[in-house]
């Protein structure tokens, strides 16, 4: 069984109508999702690696640009320690950008900022969590930011960033 493409479909001067007046586009472009992390990240690798493993914050990112590639993704990586930035790289992936995957860390449990951000935009988003936050302390078990996501990923690692690439994926192709 062949796997369909993600594909998005680009409104350019270029698109036309047909007999039928249905819209069809000249032109499919690969999905681009854009992947936002939040505080401490940036650390992975060197913080708590029982918890986070020891590949770093860089490898990481290297892994996601390769994973997205083969999905035939078109990835972008940022990351900052400052809630005010992280709605900055929200609110810019407006127009710009299909999907978002994005881990809030720490500001997942208090960040109204970032929901509102998320709400605002109205970009499919789904959260990862590198560990299993509800087996941990009982703050960590609440998400002020996940009612503004399409789902919701956690206690997979690193790879919960690729579950999330795939689930935007079939969210796209499903529409």
């Amino acid at each position: 069984m062949q796997r369909k493409r993600p594909l998005r479909m680009t409104h350019t001067a270029t698109n036309h109508q047909s007999a039928t007046g249905i819209f069809v586009p000249k032109e499919l472009k690969p999905l681009k999702i854009l992947i936002i992390n939040g505080p401490n990240i940036n650390f992975l690798g060197i913080r708590e690696k029982n918890i986070y493993g020891k590949t770093s914050y860089n490898e990481i990112c290297d892994y996601l640009h390769e994973e997205g590639e083969k999905l035939e993704l078109d990835i972008d990586i940022v990351q900052s320690n400052i809630e005010g930035e992280l709605v900055n790289y929200i609110q810019d992936a407006y127009g710009k950008y299909d999907g978002i995957i994005i881990n809030p860390a720490a500001y997942t449990h208090y960040s109204i900022a970032i929901l509102d951000a998320l709400k605002a935009v109205g970009i499919p988003a789904i959260e990862v969590h590198i560990s299993n936050v509800h087996a941990r302390e009982e703050f960590r078990k609440v998400s002020v930011t996940a009612p503004a996501c399409i789902g919701q990923i956690a206690g997979f690692g690193i790879y919960g960033y690729i579950m999330a690439m795939e689930g935007l994926i079939h969210r796209n192709i499903d529409i």
